[in-house]
């Protein structure tokens, strides 16, 4: 099994992945180890002495004014995390958990919280043993962290709530440590406080979500280039010299993927055939502005992201210079935007795919296709309904796209007087994500029966294997109506699981 070391300098959006999503076990670097074990001496000496310092020895939030006695320390530390462990909802997905889990990680390891190395320790335990806390959907303001969630997998540390095992069955935290031979933690000074005070649900997902990006974008490109083809559009738009002209690498990059797919195609250059027209729609012609401006966004979502895997965000955090400070570094602001710039492309995104299939089906602007593709118009529906479908999942990313991060609402009796959202608009983005798959989906359904229904005219050998792979993976072809859920529900799996990228880069290459 892939194995993933944490040091003190941070981890990468491959880390966050291969422990989120593939289960890689996780240890802790000997530099690591050794900067934890320097940072709580630090600690343990300002524990000490007389002078209050927060999290160390006074309340928190708006109670930090009170300065508590060393016999109560330890029951502070265990306080916050039962009284800030206050989520509601349904549960989270478990890779949300693990990727929330082992960024938490990240920070304690950099040197910078002055938690014990007995705590790392004990949280890459958790990881390891499959074990997930129970964090629930509602609960986090992305502002001191992601508070309720980090709780949550907090309280699972000390041995209380409720966590999933290995095997998916929810039971009591304690019984699942007890199962793997893990001792629960006993939290001393600051601990508690540095458990919880992090990005990293918000950070977490946003990580995800662009590894899905990634492929959804390039699936994009791959089906307008079907549209087109099935609109018997041209190519020319997509020459590298117009692009170059307007520099943008995401609008070039997606015009690249275009005439890559498009390269050898039998049913583009007709546009002057029966019905003459001098330029292609809008949702044909402008597929890869629309695209790449999109990819250009998660350029700039990825570059936020480094940056926050590098972070070690916590309040207060301990200085190399051995001064223990308070600082803003929890407000999630930064990830909250980019996370509410992808929602606004995966909109626009969908928007134009859907605009494409309408077009495809439409006897009026389809260039002779038949009404709706359908077998027999009249008799059959074809992919009448299939469209409204989409249309609904794009009204829907609409409304997920207005951004969260432009809200605050004040908590702690005005102390944190304003919010971020940020795992509000990470939630929102990862229900963006799950539509924007079904509208390219649906857009490559009705490509492919479109291609097909071009009889005497050759698509491109990329083309091809698409629809020979999709076939395969029974999303049907042309023909009389039938229960269509399935065959979109097949179109939908065929997309997320990559079989579309694959079957069109065994012909291309691998996509920008």
């Amino acid at each position: 099994m892939h194995t993933v070391v944490v040091g003190t300098s941070g981890v990468t959006a491959s880390d966050v992945l291969a422990v989120a999503r593939g289960g890689a076990r996780v240890e802790l670097s000997e530099e690591a180890v050794a900067a934890l074990a320097a940072a709580r001496e630090i600690v343990d000496a300002l524990a000490a002495k007389p002078d209050p310092v927060y999290g160390v020895s006074t309340g928190f939030g708006a109670l930090a004014t009170r300065h508590i006695s060393p016999e109560l320390r330890a029951q502070l530390q265990r306080n916050i995390v039962r009284s800030h462990a206050a989520g509601m909802g349904p549960a989270v997905e478990r890779e949300v958990v693990r990727a929330l889990m082992f960024l938490r990680l990240k920070t304690v390891c950099s040197g910078h919280t002055g938690v014990r190395p007995e705590v790392a320790r004990t949280m890459a335990d958790l990881l390891n043993a499959g074990i997930t806390p129970v964090v629930h959907e509602y609960g986090s303001l992305g502002c001191s962290g992601d508070l309720a969630p980090l709780s949550h997998c907090a309280l699972a540390l000390m041995g209380e709530g409720d966590a999933e095992g290995p095997d998916g069955v929810v039971r009591p935290a304690a019984e699942l440590l007890a199962a793997h031979g893990i001792q629960p933690v006993e939290l001393r000074e600051k601990e508690g406080l540095a458990l919880l005070n992090g990005t990293d649900g918000m950070l977490g997902m946003l990580v995800m979500a662009l590894a899905d990006l990634d492929t959804l974008y390039r699936s994009a490109d791959v089906t307008a280039a079907l549209s087109l083809e099935g609109l018997l559009g041209t190519d020319k738009v997509l020459a590298p010299e117009l692009h170059a002209i307007r520099p943008h690498p995401g609008q070039a990059a997606s015009a690249a993927n275009m005439l890559a797919v498009l390269k050898g195609s039998g049913l583009t250059g007709h546009h002057q055939d029966d019905a003459p027209r001098v330029q292609d729609a809008y949702s044909v012609r402008c597929a890869p502005q629309v695209a790449g401006a999109g990819r250009d966004t998660m350029t700039h979502a990825r570059l936020v992201a480094d940056r926050e895997l590098a972070a070690a965000v916590d309040n207060p955090v301990v200085l190399p210079d051995g001064r223990v400070e308070s600082n803003g570094n929890f407000h999630g602001a930064p990830v909250a935007y980019v996370l509410d710039f992808l929602a606004i492309a995966a909109a626009d995104l969908g928007s134009i795919a859907e605009r494409r299939t309408d077009r495809l089906l439409d006897k009026n602007r389809s260039h002779g296709l038949p009404p709706f593709l359908a077998d027999d118009a009249g008799v059959d529906s074809g992919l009448m309904i299939a469209q409204y479908t989409q249309a609904a999942l794009v009204s829907e990313l609409k409304r997920l796209a207005v951004p969260a991060s432009a809200d605050s609402i004040p908590s702690s009796a005005m102390q944190e007087d304003h919010v971020s959202m940020g795992w509000s608009a990470a939630r929102k983005l990862r229900t963006a994500v799950d539509n924007l798959t079904r509208v390219i989906a649906i857009e490559l359904y009705a490509a492919t029966r479109a291609v097909e229904l071009r009889e005497g005219l050759t698509p491109a050998p990329a083309s091809q294997a698409v629809i020979d792979a999709a076939r395969e993976a029974g999303v049907q072809g042309p023909g009389p109506d039938r229960f269509l859920a399935p065959d979109l529900a097949a179109a939908d799996a065929f997309v997320r699981d990559g079989r579309l990228l694959a079957a069109v880069e065994k012909v291309t290459g691998p996509l920008q």
